[in-house]
């Protein structure tokens, strides 16, 4: 067993070593400044998206469901000779019509199918056909993924470019002679998605010869942020 003196001294060190710590702690810390850049890049859209639906209402719900279902086959096979167009199902839902008396007089049902595709001259085409048999449910534009990575790299170097200028700024502004990078990290993914763009084109979906919608697909900014901190070394 130590004894009360020589326990004392050792508490007392242990003490001064932990409150040495927290003082280096705080110096770690000294004159460090949070800092964001961020720089951006228009990128035109290249991928289209369209919804189109099929929609009814009959008092016998199985062949309201066999009629929907015809439609939409019917546009599936339709669909899938045109090349380069990614095709999916949507959504399909049905819901009970009341009448006056809040009783079912009817059943209602509406599915809807899903095309992309980067080749926007196709799919405005298959479009217009489609129509002669469902409804526009939705238009859109977007940048695919690819190009939105490709992009990102594109403007990784600017970024970093942008956080010196502003950690230089900033040190000149506290009136330091330098700074040390504490920590920097970068990130994409601000990508800025449209609007969708909603047609009514019942009138269209109605011809006997549906002409092809007219296409301007726009464009969004891709950007990437470089968020880091800076020691500022005073004189």
């Amino acid at each position: 067993m130590l004894p009360i003196t020589r326990l004392a001294a050792v508490v007392s060190l242990g003490v001064a070593a932990l409150g040495s710590a927290a003082v280096s702690a705080e110096e770690a810390r000294y004159n460090q400044i949070a800092l964001r850049a961020e720089v951006s890049q228009e990128v035109a859209h290249d991928l289209m998206q369209v919804t189109l639906y099929s929609e009814a209402q009959n008092k016998d719900p199985a062949k309201l469901a066999a009629g929907i279902t015809t439609s939409i086959n019917a546009a599936l096979q339709q669909a899938r000779k045109s090349s380069g167009v990614t095709i999916s199902l949507g959504s399909r839902n049905s819901y009970p019509v009341y009448d006056d008396d809040q009783r079912i007089s009817a059943w209602r049902e509406r599915a809807e199918i899903r095309l992309e595709s980067a080749d926007f001259a196709t799919l405005s085409k298959l479009t217009g056909e489609l129509l002669q048999q469902l409804k526009m449910g939705g238009m859109s534009f977007s940048v695919a993924n690819p190009t939105q990575k490709k992009t990102e790299d594109a403007l990784l170097q600017d970024a970093i470019n942008a956080f010196k200028a502003r950690a230089q700024l900033a040190t000149t502004a506290l009136g330091g002679k330098s700074y040390k990078l504490v920590s920097l990290s970068l990130n994409g993914g601000g990508f800025q998605p449209p609007r969708p763009m909603r047609m009514q084109m019942d009138s269209m979906s109605m011809a006997k010869s549906a002409p092809t919608p007219e296409i301007e697909a726009g464009s969004s900014q891709v950007s990437v942020n470089a968020d880091g901190v800076i020691e500022v070394q005073m004189p």
